[in-house]
């Protein structure tokens, strides 16, 4: 029960952050997403989340979210992948998520690709993750390899592209965090130019700076601290 007290309290400050984000960059509420990341947390968060209006779920790790997507009775969210995907994870994070915003190299395109096939999954939705800041302790590709790995994706008979995915700066300075929101959603916008497509999502945004992402652009902000409090030390390799 003080779970779930701290839990609609949190959601109520939450939500009353991403009002005033929204009215001040003069975008409608309904144009940013709310995910609830339960990485390190059991199966009470997920399940107090989508019994709370939340429907998608992130999770940080492939082998952690199998274990526990099983335990929430709440059959409506949509679970996403927001950690690095390792290509020994790869089958199982499709059996595990409806969606991987993680897709970061083409190999893994081709991987997935296959792996999809032989599972049964068509139009697999997935995002493109981006390090546009060229930041070498963050996963991602390059700005400059980024139509090439979109092009692999759309080119892929399973695999159907809906967007791009950044990390932040770890910094609380805006003039340090904000510059990684805006370049990429020229990213975005300048592939959806030259690849003649639309890329709708844009999830970039967390906990402590999700008033810029949103600001920027951010369709769907990435949460947990926020919502749950600090994470607990991880027990156990995934």
């Amino acid at each position: 029960m003080k779970f779930e007290k701290h839990f609609l309290m949190n959601l109520d400050l939450l939500e009353n952050r991403i009002n005033i984000a929204c009215g001040k960059a003069g975008r409608s509420r309904s144009e940013v997403e709310l995910m609830a990341v339960t990485k390190t947390h059991s199966e009470k968060a997920p399940e107090l989340a989508l019994s709370s209006g939340l429907t998608r779920i992130g999770e940080n790790r492939v082998q952690e979210a199998a274990d526990k997507r099983p335990l929430v009775h709440q059959e409506n969210g949509i679970w996403e992948l927001i950690g690095p995907l390792q290509s020994n994870k790869a089958r199982l994070a499709v059996r595990t998520f409806d969606r991987i915003q993680t897709v970061d190299r083409t190999k893994l395109v081709g991987q997935l690709d296959r792996i999809c096939s032989e599972e049964g999954k068509n139009e697999y939705p997935v995002l493109m993750q981006v390090n546009v800041g060229d930041d070498p302790t963050k996963h991602g590709c390059n700005s400059e390899d980024s139509q090439a790995l979109a092009e692999a994706i759309m080119g892929s008979k399973h695999l159907r592209l809906e967007g791009l995915m950044t990390i932040g700066e770890f910094s609380d300075q805006e003039r340090v965090v904000r510059p990684t929101f805006e370049k990429l959603r020229q990213l975005r916008d300048k592939l959806e130019n030259q690849l003649g497509v639309k890329l709708p999502e844009l999830s970039m945004g967390m906990t402590g700076d999700l008033e810029w992402a949103i600001e920027e652009g951010s369709s769907m902000i990435r949460v947990g601290t926020a919502l749950f409090g600090r994470r607990k030390a991880r027990q156990s390799p995934s």
